[in-house]
């Protein structure tokens, strides 16, 4: 990396925030390119399902162990060529994926990208460098805001691209890694102030006994773990789920190719609506649900939407009608929108001053553990029985309906603006 990696350039508050946006948007987009092909590319190479979700899990897996790794090595050597590197890694990560030629290769490949992509910490520290802390909210909300189109566009074009073939949407997310590296290169510039330094936390023993006694922190943290680990049951599997019940067995290799591309675009029509709905919720109707409501009641009523959702992905198999699934993937979007800010904000506001960086911290640590345990066991649920990851995500959602019903008064809890 050449001094210039590193060199702050003139740049508005305002710019910056958008090149970060623009950064963010394409890590995602190149992620959810490979959303609805992922588990039929792993197929063809001959892997079971709790191989192919294993597969998933390694992507999470990295994220988990290296987003602490990425925040600190920013706080030393600067938030620009971490962000260079680390695009860099996730490029070469997306064009092993579709050069792979075996079932080691992709996994190497996921492992690399998931490192890669585990840069997020990385754009929050140029955004906490580049903002008052008055409008630190709004531009975080950036990130969240890139993660959801990136998860709306990117399987919409993934399983259009997986037509031509199955590899064809990982060298378009390598094309993309490539861009998004000479935009940062150009673009991007450093922020870190000298002598400043964030602060990186995750999940730890000690972290959770400092704040266990805290009103409500124990029971949303076990929330975050519940809610997150239960919908990646159902996320992991759903492609091959619609593979079993919705494309015709093939009785020839032909065939066989062409149901994987059947199965990947019946996925991406599920996905885009979990997006396009999920959008909605963030962009336009959280605030004032909260606001009118309250949290706990949103997370309360976000789990049995949770629940029916789960349960209703294969009792629409049974009863024969695919569009069934469309007001399915409403329902989990609902419930998945409604929750996870919800479950942040209570965070926030349930942690004394002390504690809040340490505790959404570990909010984010056991969200990215659920990413890893649930696909992590989904397969072998799976390969039991083809309907057993959604009814056992939806009795861990059950459970977390419980506990949504133990958190304190929302009047509490309640924004005030």
């Amino acid at each position: 990396m050449t001094d210039s990696a590193s060199t702050p350039k003139p740049a508005t508050g305002r710019s910056v925030l958008l090149v970060v946006f623009i950064t963010v948007f394409l890590d995602l987009l190149g992620f959810g390119l490979l959303i609805p092909i992922s588990a039929f590319y792993a197929e063809s190479f001959g892997a079971r399902p709790a191989l192919i979700t294993v597969l998933g899990a390694c992507y999470s897996l990295m994220q988990f162990l290296f987003m602490p790794f990425w925040g600190r090595v920013s706080d030393r050597i600067g938030r620009r060529p971490v962000i260079l590197i680390s695009v860099a890694v996730s490029c070469v990560g997306f064009l092993a994926f579709g050069l792979a030629s075996s079932l080691w290769m992709l996994f190497a490949a996921r492992l690399l990208s998931g490192f890669g992509n585990a840069n997020i910490a990385a754009a929050q520290a140029v955004i906490a460098d580049t903002t008052t802390p008055e409008n630190r909210a709004k531009g975080m909300g950036l990130i969240g805001a890139a993660f959801g189109l990136g998860f709306i566009i990117g399987p919409a074009i993934g399983g259009t691209l997986g037509q031509i073939s199955l590899n064809t949407p990982a060298f378009v997310s390598a094309g993309l890694a490539a861009v998004n590296w000479v935009l940062a290169w150009f673009l991007l510039p450093e922020t870190r102030k000298a002598g400043s330094a964030a602060h990186h936390t995750h999940l730890s023993f000690a972290g959770l006994r400092e704040v266990r006694g805290q009103s409500n922190v124990g029971r949303l943290l076990t929330l975050s773990l519940l809610i997150t680990g239960a919908f990646a049951l159902m996320e992991q599997v759903l492609g091959l789920y619609f593979e079993r019940v919705w494309v015709p067995a093939a009785a020839t290799p032909a065939l066989v190719l062409a149901g994987h591309k059947h199965a990947a675009m019946l996925t991406t029509y599920a996905m885009v609506a979990v997006g396009v709905t999920m959008t909605i919720v963030h962009g336009g109707l959280i605030g004032p649900l909260a606001r009118r409501f309250g949290e706990d009641r949103l997370v309360r009523a976000g789990t049995v939407l949770l629940v029916a959702g789960l349960i209703g992905v294969p009792l629409a198999g049974e009863i024969g009608l695919f569009g069934l699934e469309f007001p399915v993937m409403v329902l989990l979007a609902l419930g998945s929108g409604m929750t996870t800010p919800s479950l942040t904000s209570l965070l926030s506001r349930s942690a004394d001053a002390d504690h809040q960086g340490s505790v959404l911290g570990m909010g984010q640590s056991l969200s990215s553990l659920g990413r890893v345990l649930g696909p992590m066991t989904a397969g072998t649920l799976f390969e039991l029985g083809i309907r057993l990851p959604f009814l056992i995500g939806a009795a861990l959602m059950a459970v977390a309906v419980w506990l949504a019903w133990g958190l304190h008064d929302s009047g509490r809890f309640r924004s005030s603006t």
